[in-house]
């Protein structure tokens, strides 16, 4: 995934020709698509090959299983046309090791979750970050996720893993782009903001020059 925007659209949709026409439309102000299980379950697995004609597509299936069956799916991602998977960290090393070794064969990317936007993530999660911190960088991921709507937790982990963080939460969850850049992340997910507006493309233009403009200032 190479960063020329800053802003990735999560299309946490369920309708196969609102998700294409939508991504088509903002494509220009985007540098990934993020698919998650609404839509993938809703219309196949073939809206990520769907996608991956338009933009990257991120495989947002935040991979939780065994070794094998973690390499399995993200195997059907990435021939899908996936760009990159999403793990968690919490299996532990060799489940997300899986990820990472099958990614490699497709030259695709693994991001593993650290820590979450929501407010239950504090419940376990937290207490945890350091070691999954760790756990993702004995694993050799491309980058993590952190919440954009907590702009110390980033900096928490910016601190703790020197990878990209990818960081959702911006906008319907309160996060603000601005903040979350300049605590560390390198890119901002955004969905309701964009494909709940009136305006869908406007609005998507405003974020990316928004962070645009942040980035000009650096």
């Amino acid at each position: 995934m190479q960063k020329q925007n800053g802003l990735i659209f999560a299309a946490d949709l369920k309708e196969r020709r609102k998700t294409l026409n939508l991504t088509r439309k903002i494509s220009d102000y985007i540098d990934a698509v993020k698919v998650n299980y609404p839509l993938v379950l809703s219309t196949g697995a073939e809206i990520i090959s769907d996608l991956s004609d338009i933009t990257d597509v991120i495989a947002d299936f935040k991979l939780a299983d065994v070794p094998h069956i973690n390499s399995r799916i993200s195997k059907i991602a990435f021939n899908k046309g996936a760009s990159a998977v999403i793990c968690h960290a919490f299996t532990g090393e060799e489940s997300l090791k899986s990820c990472t070794k099958t990614a490699s064969e497709f030259d695709g990317e693994v991001y593993s979750v650290v820590n979450m936007s929501h407010p239950g993530s504090e419940d376990v999660m937290d207490s945890s970050l350091p070691k999954l911190c760790e756990i993702s960088k004995k694993a050799d991921i491309d980058g993590v996720i952190a919440p954009g709507n907590q702009p110390d937790k980033i900096e928490m982990i910016k601190n703790k893993i020197d990878t990209k963080i990818l960081s959702p939460g911006i906008g319907a969850q309160g996060g603000k782009g601005k903040k979350a850049i300049s605590a560390g992340a390198d890119y901002i997910i955004v969905g309701r903001s964009i494909y709940d507006s009136t305006d869908p493309v406007k609005s998507a233009k405003k974020i990316r020059d928004n962070i645009k403009m942040y980035y000009s200032n650096e």
